[in-house]
């Protein structure tokens, strides 16, 4: 009777937890092959979400261009995405202009322009065809380098190719540069057919990923979105105690070598909890950064004017401390 008793028990507790599991808000989040964008996989795979009270699940997308998209159809809440597509997405969408919650890293290196061995410096593309992204990214990396020479985005031939194309591309000598990032980088690197000439070292404080959330989602699912990043921050904290299992992971999902997947995260600067709190505030690094990228874009003629500009929010980043 006794063991009778303490099995039901058990089952009870089990049930309670089940219950308990499937009660947890299920939040989907767009992820693409990025190093800055695996804490969220990383977070989920870890089992780290359900502790934080929400279950993420990662929606795989080919590269930063389609989660644009996704977001301005209204296929996804939030987004995964640099300043400067954050800045594009209120040009096209200003009633949904997202409001950003997290700096999930800012490129020191990353995001590069890599040219094919012939050619010996940026001076030397004038005329000739660029690979760069669907979105507004690689011309405005693009742009930063060639200012650099005197140059801009009409002495070169834009070709718009997505990411994962740009490696053949540059194989075949259809284009004579490329801007991209890892692993698309990395994948092009593996043949020695072209070489890194200009990469975001160059423009610090210019280009962070960050975490966007529409305003309407915001406002009904803040406690969510809190979860969300107090998550973010525990896959982090695990990297560091564990970062063997963590790369191996990652490196995995991205079809890189844990080598090469250590080699592109030097590339990134990563912010903690409190090292964020300022740098979301009014007046605060972000904030600047997004009105600079803003009239970045604008002079280039690539969103167009008097736009809203992302608002910061850094209450959440406060709560999940």
């Amino acid at each position: 009777m006794t063991h009778r008793l303490a099995v039901l028990s058990a089952a009870a507790v089990l049930l309670a937890l089940a219950g308990c599991h499937a009660s947890q808000p299920t939040i989907e989040v767009p992820v693409s092959n990025w190093p800055g964008y695996e804490y969220m996989y990383l977070a989920h795979k870890l089992g780290l979400d359900r502790r934080s009270g929400i279950t993420v699940k990662p929606l795989q997308f080919p590269d930063p261009q389609t989660i644009v998209h996704a977001y301005l159809r209204g296929d996804v809440p939030l987004a995964q995405l640099t300043t400067v597509e954050a800045v594009d997405l209120c040009s096209r969408a200003p009633s949904r202009c997202p409001v950003i919650v997290l700096i999930l890293d800012e490129s020191r290196g990353g995001d590069q322009i890599a040219v094919a061995r012939s050619v010996p410096n940026l001076a030397a593309l004038k005329g000739q065809p660029v690979a760069v992204t669907f979105s507004t990214l690689g011309p405005y990396v693009l742009s930063r380098a060639l200012e650099q020479q005197g140059m801009g985005l009409a002495d070169v031939q834009l070709r718009n190719i997505p990411l994962a194309q740009m490696p053949g591309a540059l194989r075949s000598g259809d284009v004579k540069a490329a801007v991209f990032f890892p692993p698309f980088s990395d994948y092009a690197a593996r043949d020695g057919v072209s070489r890194p000439l200009f990469d975001s070292r160059a423009i610090p404080g210019e280009v962070f990923d960050v975490l966007a959330v529409d305003p309407q989602y915001l406002a009904r699912h803040g406690d969510t979105i809190t979860a969300l990043i107090r998550a973010w921050e525990a896959a982090h904290d695990a990297a560091r105690r564990n970062p063997a299992k963590t790369i191996a992971l990652a490196a995995q999902r991205e079809q890189l070598t844990p080598e090469e997947y250590r080699q592109a995260e030097r590339g990134l600067v990563y912010f903690n909890l409190d090292q964020q709190r300022p740098m979301l505030q009014p007046g605060g690094v972000l904030a600047r950064n997004l009105e600079a990228v803003q009239a970045v874009q604008e002079r280039l003629k690539l969103t167009a004017p008097g736009a809203p500009v992302p608002k910061v929010d850094a209450r959440y980043v406060e709560v999940a401390r």
